[in-house]
């Protein structure tokens, strides 16, 4: 879809649809008034008549508005003033959009974008606008033999802002949106695609594709590289699969020569059966999802290369299949990491850990300033929070904060949940410096200090995206997240965020 910017009065708009705010109760923003002053209170005597009430996310499409040179005018609900929000932003401008695709408006001038937001800047709406427009349109229908047509698609969308010194600022997040919006439109393709078309391989050579189109340093390790490395926590997780394993870094180097990068580490496991500690039957094709970690850091490396963003950024995906057969890791096995601790797998299920504790090894030698591992590790962090929040767990408070306020300015928020070492007994093993697992109680929080023990020489956070990466039922499909929160981190570093 195409976007674009421009300041001017919304009676004086030559577009398909015009769309303007309206709170309640049957209270009208200020482009509302002016379309209403201009078709001599059209507007106000619709909504006199409880047409529209203004509730949030409500919309009411006219036609033939007088006074006014577009073909159409929608009203958008705003919702209650005082508790008009990020959210209730968000829902506003999803709801214009799915309308204006929906009903033949193939071009729409958007005035939500001049609507207050508490404590937001003009560039957080015109940004936030755009990665929710582009997130509303988004389809995965590529293995459809008959796709769902719309009559007349949404193709061009134009937001308008107050005053035509805000332009210049407005553009530049209009730019970022975008890059922001294609890093999760690509996370959510990878993760969505069936487990038989994405494999380790099919991560690898999208990451190389990028390389080639983003200008990104590219290296694949294959097995017998990462064996000669010691990395066999990571191999013992691959062995009852015909898949080979690949570990995948992708660098963009956008700062200076010296520059220490950040990095950022992406469970890729392209499809968990659980391997010998099977997984029950039900909802287990949605296990393809258990990759989104790799997919979210391939999406925010995407997005960095777009806006070629100023800082040193590098990407390592470990990735590979847990499958069940001949040759898998048994629970009882030990296996030796790449930093030579030595683990008891005690379930083979809890697999994510295990390649991520080698890649997390790994990082170390690209002696970084900030690494930030993404993984859809337990179950126990979705009961902890649900759908809402992810799961963040860091060795450094202010890199902690750091997130949690990214994740707010992104509307992709994290909670951040205890690190402390009285969670590090659970994990004792009478055989091995370690098992990889800690009982059932407090899941997440152990499952995050075994990989604290291998991120031990640098400032380290861990993101469970278990509960937010993917929707379930009628709504089905990857989130793309956690894309928002980590672009929204990286632009603050890159001093780019207004």
């Amino acid at each position: 879809m195409e976007f674009s910017i421009k300041s001017g009065s919304p009676e004086k708009q030559r577009s398909a649809c015009v769309v303007v705010g309206i709170f309640e109760p049957r209270k009208l923003t200020l482009a509302a008034e002016l379309l209403d002053n201009a078709a001599r209170n059209h507007l106000s005597d619709i909504i006199r008549r409880g047409d529209m009430e203004g509730k949030t996310g409500s919309t009411l499409l006219l036609h033939n508005v007088p006074g006014t040179l577009c073909d159409r005018v929608l009203l958008v609900g705003l919702g209650k003033e005082k508790e008009f929000g990020d959210k209730e932003y968000c829902d506003a401008i999803r709801s214009a959009v799915r309308t204006l695709n929906e009903t033949g408006s193939f071009d729409g001038t958007v005035f939500l974008t001049e609507t207050a937001v508490r404590k937001r800047s003009t560039a957080w709406r015109v940004r936030q606008a755009t990665m929710v427009a582009q997130e509303t349109i988004y389809r995965f229908d590529q293995f459809k033999s008959k796709k769902d047509k719309v009559r007349r698609p949404l193709r061009k969308l134009t937001f308008v802002v107050d005053r035509r010194n805000e332009l210049a600022t407005a553009e530049l997040a209009l730019s970022q949106g975008q890059a922001i919006a294609e890093g999760v439109c690509l996370a959510k393709n990878l993760a969505n695609l069936p487990a038989n078309v994405c494999t380790p391989a099919y991560l690898a050579e999208t990451a190389q594709k990028m390389a080639a189109e983003h200008k990104l340093e590219c290296q694949i390790l294959e097995q017998d590289e990462m064996a000669t490395l010691g990395m066999h926590s990571l191999l013992a997780v691959a062995q009852g699969s015909h898949q080979p394993a690949k570990l995948i870094v992708l660098q963009h180097k956008g700062g200076k020569g010296d520059d220490k990068p950040v990095v950022l580490v992406g469970k890729g496991i392209t499809f968990d059966t659980g391997g010998i500690s099977l997984k029950p039957a039900p909802e287990m094709d949605e296990m393809k999802y258990d990759m989104s970690g790799a997919a979210g850091v391939l999406g925010a490396i995407k997005a960095a290369a777009l806006m070629k963003l100023p800082l040193n950024l590098t990407v390592v995906v470990p990735t590979a299949e847990n499958m069940p057969g001949g040759g898998a890791t048994r629970p009882g096995d030990i296996v030796t990491s790449m930093s030579g601790q030595t683990i008891e797998i005690l379930n083979t299920d809890a697999e994510g850990r295990l390649i991520l504790c080698d890649a997390l090894t790994y990082a170390a030698r690209f002696e970084p300033d900030t690494v930030i591992d993404v993984a859809t590790l337990t179950g126990a962090c979705v009961i902890a929070l649900g759908h809402v929040a992810t799961g963040l767990f860091a060795n450094n408070d202010a890199l902690a904060r750091e997130l949690v306020q990214a994740g707010d300015e992104a509307h992709d928020r994290a909670w951040q949940m205890p690190l402390w070492n009285d969670y590090q007994e659970l994990l004792k093993s009478p055989f091995a410096d370690m098992a990889n697992i800690g009982g059932r109680w407090g899941g997440s929080i152990t499952a995050a200090c075994f990989l604290a023990r291998f991120a031990r020489k640098y400032v380290w956070a861990h993101l469970d995206i278990a509960g937010t990466a993917w929707k379930s039922g009628t709504e089905k499909g990857a989130t793309g997240r956690p894309v928002p929160l980590l672009m929204h981190y990286l632009l603050k570093r890159a001093g780019k965020l207004n």
